[in-house]
């Protein structure tokens, strides 16, 4: 068709799409709003209790001492926040740092 190989024309097709959708995008790769919310904390305590779960009456499972800097998640149940690696803090004993955008 038109003196190019079908597979040419495979990959001409292909690489256009990619470059339509890399444009729709704004220039950013497809998917990375996924992971575009930051959330982190800083412990305001001097000394943290992090628990397996949302509740004080869970058990204490590491501690973690003043102005420590970790991921968080948006999650917040019970008045406890949970951390990236999914245990928990007490929201009042943590701050979100100036770079998060979560809440």
């Amino acid at each position: 068709m038109f003196g190019v190989p079908v597979r040419g024309m495979i990959v001409i097709g292909v690489l256009g799409v990619a470059g339509v959708l890399y444009a729709v995008n704004g220039g950013k790769q497809m998917g990375s709003d996924k992971g575009a919310e930051i959330c982190k904390v800083t412990v305001t305590a001097d000394i943290l209790n992090v628990r397996s779960g949302p509740g004080d009456m869970q058990p204490i499972v590491s501690t973690m001492p003043r102005d420590a800097v970790t991921d968080a998640q948006a999650r917040v149940e019970n008045g406890y926040r949970m951390l990236s690696d999914r245990r928990w803090v007490s929201q009042s004993f943590v701050a979100l740092t100036s770079d998060s955008t979560c809440k």
